[in-house]
């Protein structure tokens, strides 16, 4: 995670003429998918301050990048030190994307390091700064599953069953609990999509019905449960709001930020088939034993995208409610999964290189050849 920069970018520390006359939003996690695209988002209302790992990527140039590391108590307070020396002591928004994820699902120190103990450093070195909101991205994750027609609020139990939702529960109680007098927004996101996938299940999926796998005629569950999504442009437009609406916001809440309407595993199947061959896709709901097994003697000779431990997660149905941000972020998802989901399959034919290396993908031997790499 800390790279040594090949080259500064060159909007490293300086910042932008006229940037005292509007309000500063620090974005940790800046070169991410949401920290870009929320920058490009914003830079016409405010003076963007991107905190990121040292090298590339970088945060997009229309923020002034200062390299932060989010594990590092002293660091981040020397970080916050060049925010206070080029921009003052008011900061109008803290959006804190950056945490440690791994769909491996194997423990990772990096989760407390990371995400619980760099949220609780970040937070207690802006005490000294006036703050007037932190919005932390959690996730919908934490939720216990629900089942399908009965959508989940804010208030729903939790119940994280591995340890990336943990490590968001964790933190969540720590933002409620060390706070101090900055108001704080937590948005429960689902998972994040856009026209090119960029959604870790939603292309391993699609991924397995294009090199027409074995794997891809199984699944261990109901094939009906389903999960909320969101469109990236989706969670901008929502943070973008959170931000807007910061002095009309309690000083803590919580929204949920995904599609009220979820998507099955049965539905991308049967899109994604029907798109790519004109044909339906036999999918058999293999017993969980069966495809623990399985998916066990895989790990052993490859390193395929079925974990054992996401057996017993086949059933889960995540559902959200979103009225509460609906009435008072004024905030409705314009896109869907269900009707975006086409594109993706459509840009995958258009160009499965691009499409591939876009979501970081394995190229097959077929797409290696036509990369112009050797094949294996």
């Amino acid at each position: 995670m800390m790279n040594q920069p090949s080259s500064q970018p060159s909007n490293e520390s300086n910042p932008p003429a006229g940037a005292n006359q509007k309000g500063v939003v620090l974005v940790t996690g800046s070169s991410g998918l949401i920290g870009s695209a929320l920058i490009r988002k914003l830079a016409n209302e405010f003076t963007l301050i991107g905190f990121d790992h040292a090298g590339p990527p970088y945060p997009p140039k229309e923020a002034v990048c200062i390299s932060n590391d989010i594990t590092d108590p002293e660091n981040i307070k020397q970080s916050l030190e060049k925010v206070r020396e080029q921009f003052g002591n008011r900061i109008a928004s803290v959006v804190h994307l950056a945490a440690y994820y791994d769909f491996s699902g194997e423990p990772s120190p990096l989760y407390e390091k990371m995400t619980v103990q760099g949220t609780k450093h970040l937070l207690a070195a802006l005490q000294s700064f006036e703050v007037e909101q932190f919005i932390f991205s959690s996730s919908m994750l934490i939720y216990k599953p629900t089942t399908p027609g009965h959508p989940l609020d804010e208030s729903a139990p939790l119940d994280p069953a591995w340890d990336y939702p943990k490590s968001k529960v964790d933190t969540e109680e720590i933002i409620l609990k060390e706070h101090g007098q900055i108001p704080v927004s937590i948005l429960r996101v689902a998972g994040a999509y856009n026209e090119m996938g960029n959604s870790v299940p939603v292309v391993h999926q699609i991924q397995r019905i294009y090199e027409r796998t074995f794997t891809s005629h199984f699944y261990s569950g109901d094939t009906h449960s389903g999960n909320s999504y969101i469109h990236l442009d989706d969670i901008v437009d929502a943070i973008e709001l959170t931000i807007q609406k910061r002095h009309q916001l309690p000083s803590e809440t919580i929204y949920n930020i995904g599609e009220s309407q979820s998507v099955s595993y049965a539905e991308i199947q049967e899109t994604t088939a029907r798109i790519l061959y004109g044909t339906d896709w036999m999918t058999i709901e293999l017993p969980k034993f069966l495809a623990k097994v399985g998916a066990a003697a895989q790990d052993l000779v490859s390193d395929p995208f079925i974990k054992p431990w996401m057996i017993d997660r086949a059933d889960d149905h995540y559902e959200l409610n979103i009225d509460k941000a609906r009435q008072e972020l004024g905030w409705t998802p314009k896109h869907s999964l269900s009707d975006t989901l086409p594109d993706i399959v459509i840009n995958l034919k258009k160009d499965p290189v691009a499409w591939y290396q876009e979501n970081d993908l394995e190229l097959p031997n077929d797409l290696q050849e036509k990369a112009g790499a050797p094949a294996d």
